[in-house]
């Protein structure tokens, strides 16, 4: 389950630096939902990972595989969390 109120001092802000994150294509990021804006994604993604394909408009395309097929969604980038992904050692 999510996690579904924020803590008390951040209960109705919005970071406006997290609100105008830029990202590019390729970069890794995982879905964070921000309660306070409305979101456009089925909550089912909330937490998962996926790599940056494009832009439209302010939104990015992100591309997230969903059992074995590979699906695209256009996400704010509020919703977005940059993240450092790490090689597989051989």
């Amino acid at each position: 389950m999510t996690k579904r109120t924020k803590s008390m001092r951040a209960k109705g802000k919005i970071s406006l630096s997290k609100y105008f994150q830029e990202f590019s294509n390729g970069e890794s990021v995982a879905v964070v939902r921000e309660r306070a804006v409305r979101s456009s994604f089925p909550e089912r993604i909330q937490g998962r990972t996926g790599v940056i394909d494009g832009k439209r408009g302010r939104s990015y395309l992100v591309k997230l595989s969903d059992l074995n097929k590979e699906k695209m969604y256009i996400i704010q980038p509020v919703h977005l969390k940059k993240i450092e992904v790490q090689e597989k050692a051989k």
